[in-house]
């Protein structure tokens, strides 16, 4: 028997629940991890309240980050012993795998050793966020010394990897947060510069940052009608990446910027370069490279433990965090 967290209606954080459920043993290409810690991210609670990319399927579990240690392996599986200390890539669909709980069985494609040096806690904040930020601005925008970046909802744990990323090779890395009771945080955290989009008017700040140019590349999780303004503050033949839709008003399309400037705007998912094996060797290199070096660093907003799951959402959904929230098991 292993305690797993399921759910068995869309809502709030109160549907979840911890449940005992019988585990079979992993199935071909199949590892079971024994859980030692969670990474929390704005995906799982939108699949939990019915806004994700897939609708859950009851009852349902959830999870996309979970380190530990191999329990069980499928047939089939090579390269892992029992006893590895591991962490999970999302690479999957929840629907498939969940991971909350204190045994996750996962396919083998999506486990990854990881630094010795980190700790559990760090090790399941390592991929979502990293590979997230990679893929939009290393793989497909290529961020280099020189660029500019701005970063909506700076104070995620994407947020956070999109800065560091953005230091690691040299780009200007500028936050934007609503208000400016996180531009302490966020500076500690490595941004260059912090606008206060609820104080500070968006694109004067940007502008003046950049000597008139504007940004090259935006990587938005929000939408709605912030997105005028952030074109207003790109370059021409920039690029905006939209990865999330967590604004619930409309998003504009600013024709004359974009057409004036040869901008692109970009719907992108992290299971483009998940979902592509050449495209994650990459990412994998790209960020166990910067782990190794201390050039990448898992930034860890709280830590809750396991019957504290319910708590644990509760605190994301409420924006007070910088960067990531993780549950112990």
């Amino acid at each position: 028997m292993a305690l797993v967290v399921r759910f068995h209606q869309t809502g709030g954080p109160e549907v979840l629940r911890i449940e005992q459920v019988d585990v079979p043993p992993p199935g071909p290409g199949e590892v079971r991890i024994a859980v030692k810690a969670l990474g929390l991210n704005r995906a799982e609670a939108m699949f939990r309240s019915g806004f994700y990319l897939d609708q859950p399927k009851f009852p349902a579990r959830l999870g996309y980050e979970a380190a530990g240690t191999v329990a069980a392996l499928g047939e089939g599986v090579h390269g892992l012993k029992i006893g590895d200390a591991v962490s999970t890539i999302p690479a999957f669909s929840q629907n498939e795998y969940g991971v909350y709980g204190d045994t996750a069985t996962v396919p083998a494609f999506a486990v990854a050793k990881h630094p010795a040096s980190l700790s559990w806690a760090e090790a399941a904040a390592v991929w979502m966020k990293y590979i997230t930020a990679y893929g939009a601005l290393i793989d497909i925008a290529g961020l280099k010394g020189g660029d500019t970046l701005l970063i909506p909802a700076a104070s995620s744990s994407v947020g956070i990897a999109a800065i560091q990323i953005a230091r690691m090779v040299g780009a200007t890395p500028v936050a934007l947060t609503r208000g400016s009771n996180k531009r302490k945080a966020l500076l500690t955290a490595g941004a260059e510069h912090v606008i206060a989009t609820g104080e500070q008017d968006l694109v004067a700040e940007a502008n003046k940052l950049t000597g008139g140019k504007g940004a090259r590349v935006v990587f938005d999780p929000v939408g709605g009608p912030t997105v005028a303004k952030l074109t207003a503050a790109m370059a021409e033949r920039g690029i905006l990446f939209l990865y999330g839709v967590l604004s619930t008003d409309p998003t504009p399309l600013p024709l004359v910027e974009v057409v004036a400037k040869s901008l692109t705007i970009r719907g992108y998912v992290l299971f483009e370069i998940t979902g592509d094996p050449q495209r994650l060797e990459r990412a994998t290199k790209f960020i166990v490279d910067g782990l190794s070096a201390g050039k990448l660093k898992p930034v860890i907003a709280k830590t809750f433990q396991l019957d504290q799951i319910v708590e644990a959402h509760r605190y994301m959904e409420s924006n007070q965090q910088v960067g990531k929230i993780v549950v112990m098991v």
